[in-house]
């Protein structure tokens, strides 16, 4: 009975550490299923690192905007040294510890479905162990970046965030491909780095589209500060690299050609469903799995099986795989001991809100809630509040030259907030109390009554409410 486990996770990334953790806590036993590196890829090739990258050139910039201190230059050799260890040298020894330190069983190998409750293991050698979960399956595989189909891409074996984030010598040319998240990171931590020409080819007529308009136009706009030739409505025909590790040519759809060192694909990811054996348990691989609110997956008879994390395309965002998989793994434990699995916290409540993000970006943005397009496409009763961040004394004394902006969407039958956003230097730290009181649905008579502490950016809040009329 020892390949017998009451839970079987397949992908140790933060959402699938997460079922472990909690079904463990709750007296379940617990197998954790990976291939790569326990920690997946927020911890070695996107969040943790991405991150590391940028500090440095979020630093300089707080520098130069206050007097009487030293600004720069950037040691790239020491931020790359900085970032290995942040990714502890690319080894997760001390991931699967941990696993074990909370009693989980981990196996190093690919897992796929084999059938109901059936989970087959492959190691890199060949051998194949057949697993049994006695309770439930949860798949917490992830995604990958995409490649989209432009002839000599893929043959050009361009960048994706692993490499970006993995980056070793910096090249001197680069060309993004993409006009989102990890396109606007990287190619600013590059820049910042020394690539001495870096070219941003975005499809669509502005970055972030997801967000407020006004963040992705405050982006661009300090992308091109920076140096960054930013490229709206523009399209890649054609990659051509003849030589393995040569030069780069890029046909662009309005006429013109790139030459670059390398290109850096970021448009978009795609959920790791193919491979893992979906169909033998009557699911199409491919696509994200559609579960309920408990991150069940619909349509798997005698309802064994769950999804969490990107692998079910609710939000592509390592906080929100983690909040999925504590659901999921309370909601697991309380359905194998009999006990209720309706109680509030065993619901995705903060998924139909809208999910809270940082771009960590100079500026940076953040938001949670929905955008003014999308409630008013929702048919909301809508007021918009903005301020300029940079009235605020907090902000002023921050230094000089300071750009922010701040937007409140505000139901006004409920009057309560659908949505925050915030773009300026540091302000992903005033994004939990918007997260409060979007999710919680706190009134605006309430907040005027949370009184922000004076000199601080926070007071914003106050400057957003007195907009409004409060």
């Amino acid at each position: 009975m020892a390949d017998v486990f009451d839970v079987i996770v397949i992908g140790a990334g933060p959402a699938g550490e997460n079922v472990v953790d909690r079904v463990t806590r709750g007296g379940l036993t617990a197998a954790l299923v990976e291939s790569e590196l326990a920690g997946g890829e927020c911890a070695y090739w996107a969040c943790i690192p991405s991150k590391a990258l940028l500090r440095p050139m979020e630093l300089l910039a707080e520098t130069k905007r206050v007097p009487g201190l030293p600004a720069g230059p950037i040691d790239p050799a020491k931020v790359v040294a900085r970032r290995d260890e942040t990714v502890s040298g690319y080894d997760d020894a001390g991931q699967v510890r941990w696993v074990e330190s909370v009693h989980g069983v981990f196996f190093r190998g690919l897992g796929r479905l084999a059938g109901p409750r059936q989970v087959e293991v492959t190691g890199s050698d060949g051998d194949k162990r057949q697993l049994t979960a006695r309770q439930a399956v949860v798949l917490a595989t992830g995604s990958r970046a995409t490649i989209p189909p432009v002839p000599g891409l893929a043959d050009a074996r361009p960048w994706t965030n692993r490499e970006a984030t993995g980056v070793r010598n910096v090249p001197r040319r680069l060309v993004v491909l993409g006009g989102g998240v990890v396109a606007s990171e990287m190619s600013q931590a590059l820049r910042s780095l020394g690539a001495a020409e870096v070219t941003l080819v975005v499809r669509g007529r502005r970055l972030l589209e997801r967000a407020e308009p006004f963040a992705g136009e405050m982006v661009a706009e300090s992308l091109r500060a920076h140096g960054i030739d930013v490229r709206f409505g523009t399209t890649i025909q054609k990659v051509d690299r003849p030589v393995a590790g040569g030069e780069v040519t890029v046909e662009l759809s309005d006429g013109t050609s790139l030459t670059a060192d390398e290109i850096l694909v970021a448009a978009g990811r795609q959920v790791s469903t193919v491979d893992i054996g979906m169909d033998s348990v009557g699911l199409t691989g491919g696509r994200p799995v559609t579960v309920d609110d408990s991150m069940r997956a619909t349509g798997v008879e005698d309802g064994w099986l769950y999804a969490v994390g990107d692998v079910n395309g609710r939000d592509l965002l390592t906080h929100m795989g983690k909040y999925q998989a504590r659901i999921c793994g309370d909601v697991i434990v309380a359905r194998a001991t009999g006990t209720a699995d309706d109680l509030p916290s065993m619901r995705d409540r903060a998924g139909a809100a809208g999910a809270p993000q940082v771009i960590f970006t100079d500026p940076q943005v953040c938001a949670v809630g929905i955008t003014e397009e999308a409630a008013r496409k929702a048919g909301k009763n809508v007021r918009v509040v903005e301020y300029d961040i940079a009235q605020v004394s907090g902000a002023y004394l921050q230094g000089e030259g300071y750009k922010g902006r701040a937007k409140a969407v505000v139901d006004e039958d409920r009057r309560v907030l659908l949505g925050v956003t915030f773009v300026g230097p540091g302000v992903a730290d005033l994004l939990h109390s918007a997260t409060i009181a979007v999710t919680a649905g706190v009134t605006l008579d309430d907040l005027w009554h949370a009184v922000p502490s004076f000199p601080t950016v926070s007071e914003v809040w106050l400057r957003l409410l007195e907009a409004y009329g409060l």
